[in-house]
């Protein structure tokens, strides 16, 4: 496969490429991606695998009502997840909105877990994008090492890719040296098609990670398309050498679905991506189950969830 410069591209040969790209078997997806979700771990490795997924959780608020004591609150969690455990792994990052970014950076200051911030017009992406660009600035100047930014659906399914391209860019550009996480919101692309489409377009345009979903649409995370996200990122990978972070965020509540997209991880792209630099899992009621079945496996007992905080 041919990849264009970035540098002479034009709205036509965006489209060309982007429609050029192999078709999905839908079948052949959803029919991988149900096995490989039957598959189960070891009881020697799950102690392990569950450690790592809880290092690959990004601990997220993101309502109206946020307050500061409540991120706070949540950084501390994400920072001790077990406060009668201290060989319980930190989580990857705390993901708030712009304006609780500070608050996030001064709780989590030393201890090595990152500061996310959802911006351009999170979730739905409906703004001048100078606005968009203004709010990513803010962020990145408050202190947040990670940019969630959710790309224009409307265009992108208008065709209107060049668009897209231009507007991821141009947040790239906005991150300075933060990482930039692009939400595909695949539950609104139909196809998947359109969400490997959305996949390389996004690469190409400079992201650092892909993300699924913002939360906020009823279909968020689901085993088949992070199967096409993931293949999207190994062929990028091949064909540019550059790698690229897949985070599935949304719907993700139990440990066993956790395991379920580790696993997925590794049969598609091996463990190269088996870190919290490449994937993350996007979740805000995940970590308690990952730490009452941790608990289990080490006491034999289940605590139930009034044993640990609420988010």
């Amino acid at each position: 496969m041919t990849v264009m410069r970035d540098d002479a591209l034009s709205g036509a040969e965006l489209r060309a490429f982007l429609q050029g790209l192999p078709g999905v078997d839908q079948v052949g997806a959803e029919e991988r991606a149900a096995r490989l979700g039957t598959r189960s771990i070891k009881a020697s490795a799950k102690a392990e695998a569950i450690d790592l997924a809880i290092s690959m959780v990004d601990l997220t608020t993101l309502e109206g009502a946020d307050t500061a004591g409540k991120v706070r609150a949540l950084c501390a969690k994400a920072v001790r997840p077990d406060p009668d455990d201290s060989s319980v792994p930190r989580v990857a990052a705390v993901c708030v909105y712009p304006d609780l970014v500070e608050v996030a950076v001064r709780a989590l200051a030393g201890s090595g877990v990152g500061v996310a911030s959802v911006a351009t017009a999170f979730p739905s992406g409906r703004a001048p994008l100078e606005a968009r660009l203004v709010d990513t600035r803010a962020a990145v100047a408050a202190g947040a090492g990670e940019i969630d930014m959710v790309i224009d659906r409307g265009a992108f399914l208008a065709g209107d890719y060049l668009k897209v391209f231009e507007e991821i860019v141009a947040v790239r550009e906005a991150c300075g040296g933060a990482h930039l996480k692009v939400i595909l919101e695949t539950g609104e692309l139909v196809t998947y098609d359109n969400v490997r489409r959305a996949s390389w377009l996004a690469m190409r345009a400079g992201a650092d990670f892909i993300k699924t979903s913002t939360g906020k649409v009823s279909v968020a995370a689901t085993l088949p398309v992070t199967l096409v996200m993931l293949e999207a990122v190994r062929d990028f990978r091949a064909v540019t050498g550059r790698q690229v972070g897949v985070k599935p965020a949304g719907g993700i509540r139990t440990t066993k679905d956790a395991l379920r997209y580790l696993v997925l991880v590794n049969e598609t792209v091996g463990p190269d991506w088996l870190s919290p630099r490449w994937f993350r899992l996007g979740a805000s009621s995940l970590l308690n189950d990952l730490l009452m079945q941790r608990r289990k496996l080490a006491t034999g007992v289940y605590s139930g969830p009034d044993y640990f905080t609420v988010d």
